[in-house]
């Protein structure tokens, strides 16, 4: 913390790493009465197939840039250009440029307004879903109101069923419930503190750098795969620039929101995913559900589970995520 305040302070040049932000294909779209900020990616090839990748907290869109130039442009990485995607990535609201949605609580829902931007902005008619942690939660309930236009959902993180009283798990599952219930004890204050006192913390964050940095690097190093040295899978620059557009753009209260909506809204709704679904299971992420676990929730079609990768796996392992991505749509398109 000492050596990446003093950097942050006195070294780190913002300039550089905004211009580079700038260069990115970026637009803004008004959306039910918000701003909706979104990097839009061209795919190669003759026929390009749309995809919408969602990040989490306390990510931004900019971590799922490298992944989306994979699918967007494979020859440059040695792949097909047959199997290019259109990539769409969005900002979720209240992160970075994207606006909270007005009103209490938030209507629509997210995932109403991706397949507003996907169908009605873009002219998708058909599309692909992506994504982890928060955005694993709208991927998923996206596919799940839209199977006539979301073709395929592919996850890191899937939703928990309905268990009945009495109802028999698998060990594999009772390994799992008793995995999360642990992390939860451990790792959860974070997560406890922004679903029930949110505002409390965003005055302190929002007051203080030093303490901004460290409520979102103590995140990266503890779910990265990195062995307890964070450099071994981000820059310097890299944590700091996502930092920054944490602080600069003010929002690191509103995106506290999706926790405390879940927590007082949504926490027991529940809707089985149809469409066939994918998910990638990273060693260090911050649960590894088994298959019979995720087949509860979804029509589960493909599980892949990864040698190496946390998660942050857009960033720490974006050739091994664009590889499964790329294979498992290649059946739907």
């Amino acid at each position: 913390m000492a050596r990446l305040a003093r950097y942050w302070a006195d070294g780190f040049d913002w300039r550089a790493q905004e211009a580079a932000i700038n260069a990115l294909p970026q637009f803004t779209v008004s959306i039910d009465g918000a701003r909706v900020h979104l990097v839009r990616l061209r795919g190669e090839g003759p026929r390009p197939m749309p995809i919408v990748l969602t990040h989490g907290w306390p990510s931004t869109f900019l971590e799922l840039t490298q992944l989306g130039d994979r699918l967007a442009n494979p020859s440059r990485y040695g792949g097909d250009p047959a199997d290019a995607f259109d990539v769409v990535i969005p900002s979720l609201p209240g992160f970075a440029f994207s606006e909270p949605r007005p009103g209490w609580p938030a209507e629509p829902p997210t995932h109403e307004l991706w397949h507003t931007l996907m169908r009605d902005v873009l002219g998708y008619e058909h599309y692909g879903a992506h994504g982890g942690d928060l955005g694993a939660g709208v991927s998923s309930r996206l596919a799940a109101a839209h199977p006539e236009s979301v073709v395929g959902g592919h996850v890191l993180a899937a939703m928990n069923p309905p268990i009945a009283e009495g109802e028999q798990l698998s060990p594999e599952e009772r390994a799992h419930v008793a995995h999360m219930a642990q992390w939860y004890a451990e790792e959860g204050g974070y997560e406890h503190q922004q679903q029930t006192r949110p505002t409390t913390l965003a005055h302190a964050l929002s007051d203080s750098p030093a303490g901004l940095l460290a409520w979102i690097v103590e995140k990266y190093r503890a779910w990265t795969d990195c062995g307890g040295d964070l450099s071994a899978a981000f820059t310097d620059d890299e944590l700091l620039t996502h930092v920054s557009l944490y602080w600069f753009t003010n929002t690191i209260a509103t995106s506290f929101r999706p926790y405390l909506e879940h927590h007082l809204f949504a926490r027991d709704s529940w809707q089985r995913v149809e469409v066939p679904t994918a998910i990638a299971v990273f060693p260090f992420d911050l649960s590894q559900p088994p298959r019979s676990w995720v087949e509860r929730s979804y029509h589960l079609t493909r599980y892949t589970t990864m040698p190496r990768g946390g998660h942050f796996a857009a960033h720490e392992q974006p050739e091994l995520l664009a590889t499964d991505l790329t294979e498992f749509f290649r059946e739907l398109r």
